[in-house]
């Protein structure tokens, strides 16, 4: 397998920004409901020497999710779906990471939603790195998985005439992450936050 690039080393954090932990789903049997988290916090650490020992956290503020409805939201804040108030955070943590192609990894870790965790295998892309015009080393990472919600907990649903259910029990989640290399000294990057 290629090596990867020596400038990868070391720990990253996700810009809030420029990264979307998002999600899709059928509603109805007939159209997509998206929606996005709007507080996500996550960091990455790549060893170029052995890509098995790197590591991602990432954790989410269930109270941040944005499907673009207020009304929708806040019933996806209840128990009924996530019940943000005894389940405020949404984690995912990496058990190994499997290079497969130059570019391409598979990121094995458990994922806890509503107090339950699962092991999910997550297939991610290495989109780049760049320099920003603030001098932040910045790096791109995309990936999506499907998982079955009710796996988590996730159980509420409304019957249809036609008999289907209003809400899918299969969920794509997307991930579109923008990472700054955090400086030697221990320091914070620059500019994170512009556009």
């Amino acid at each position: 397998m290629p090596e990867l690039d020596s400038s990868l080393a070391g720990e990253w954090k996700f810009d809030p920004a420029h990264t979307r932990i998002g999600f899709s789903t059928r509603h109805a049997m007939v159209t997509k409901v998206r929606g996005a988290f709007n507080d996500v916090e996550g960091t990455i650490f790549v060893d170029v020497d052995e890509p098995t020992n790197s590591s991602v956290k990432v954790v989410i503020q269930v109270a941040s999710i944005d499907t673009r409805n207020e009304q929708r939201d806040q019933h996806l804040r209840t128990n009924d779906f996530f019940d943000a108030p005894h389940y405020p955070e949404i984690t995912f943590v990496s058990k190994r990471i499997d290079q497969v192609e130059d570019n391409s990894f598979i990121v094995n870790g458990e994922l806890t939603i509503r107090g339950v965790t699962k092991e999910i295998a997550v297939p991610i892309e290495f989109v780049g790195v760049e320099k920003d015009p603030f001098g932040n080393l910045r790096a791109g990472f995309e990936g999506s998985r499907r998982i079955d919600r009710k796996d988590f907990g996730v159980n509420w649903n409304a019957a249809l005439d036609s008999g289907g259910v209003l809400v899918s029990d299969r969920i794509l989640l997307e991930f579109e992450v923008s990472a700054i290399k955090t400086p030697a000294d221990g320091g914070s990057g620059q500019g994170a936050q512009q556009s």
